[in-house]
């Protein structure tokens, strides 16, 4: 794999991750009342400017993701989108004060430690 091809991978699913952030925000800012029907809050949920924002980020990530499929085996390529479950993790934590502790750090590192695997074997 190209530093360039990478690259492109990296960013892709670096927006992705952002992209799930900007949702968990948006709609942990959005205020319901108890009767809302099912319809009224998916279109607050939707009309979030956080959820917006996540949603063009993901448009973005998704041709960015196309361009390096063409330069990728998708078996290859794939098991990067993992980076993702590391910085979501890595995010929820640091900019929405989510728990950390033990197991969920372990988790994570046995993820970063496949990736590494993968990336050599490439």
């Amino acid at each position: 794999m190209t530093p360039a091809v990478f690259a492109t991978v990296f960013v892709s699913v670096s927006l992705s991750a952002i992209a799930q952030t900007a949702f968990k925000y948006g709609v942990a800012r959005v205020d319901l009342p108890e009767t809302a029907t099912l319809l009224t809050k998916a279109m607050a949920f939707l009309f979030s400017p956080f959820v917006l924002l996540g949603l063009a980020l993901y448009g973005v990530g998704t041709v960015l993701w196309l361009f390096a499929l063409r330069q990728l085996d998708l078996s290859l390529a794939y098991p990067f989108v993992a980076m993702s479950f590391v910085m979501v993790a890595a995010s929820g934590i640091l900019f929405l004060g989510e728990p950390v502790n033990p197991a969920r750090l372990t988790g994570l590192g046995l993820i970063v430690l496949g990736l590494l695997v993968m990336a050599r074997a490439a």
